[in-house]
């Protein structure tokens, strides 16, 4: 008697644990393993999908960046605002000039 119990909960495990791989799909998972073009395509429009999205994220971020900072300077804060007035100085004159930032007279740092 105690055979055909083990059988049977030793049955409704196999059950359970067919029954799991089937919900985490597995199937499809060794499925796709098994054909290299589709494990291609699908990592490849995944990749676009995840490159357009940082391109959108980081576009969307520098423009409340630039929006908080024009804010500041409307605001006429001292100590950023001027800050900011001279960051945007200088970079206009290296703009005008054509040189590097870090470039001297003499080419040293």
């Amino acid at each position: 008697m105690d055979d055909d119990n083990y059988l049977k909960s030793l049955s409704e495990k196999i059950d359970e644990l067919a029954i799991s791989m089937e919900k985490l799909g597995i199937a499809e998972y060794v499925e796709m393993l098994n054909n290299p073009r589709r494990l291609f395509r699908i990592n490849f429009w995944s990749g676009v999908a995840r490159g357009f999205g940082m391109a959108i994220g980081f576009t969307v971020l520098a423009a409340v960046v630039l929006y908080a900072m024009q804010q500041i300077v409307v605001l006429n804060m001292p100590v950023i605002g001027n800050f900011i007035a001279d960051l945007v100085n200088i970079v206009q004159n290296q703009l005008n000039v054509g040189g590097s930032v870090f470039q001297s007279h003499g080419g040293r740092i």
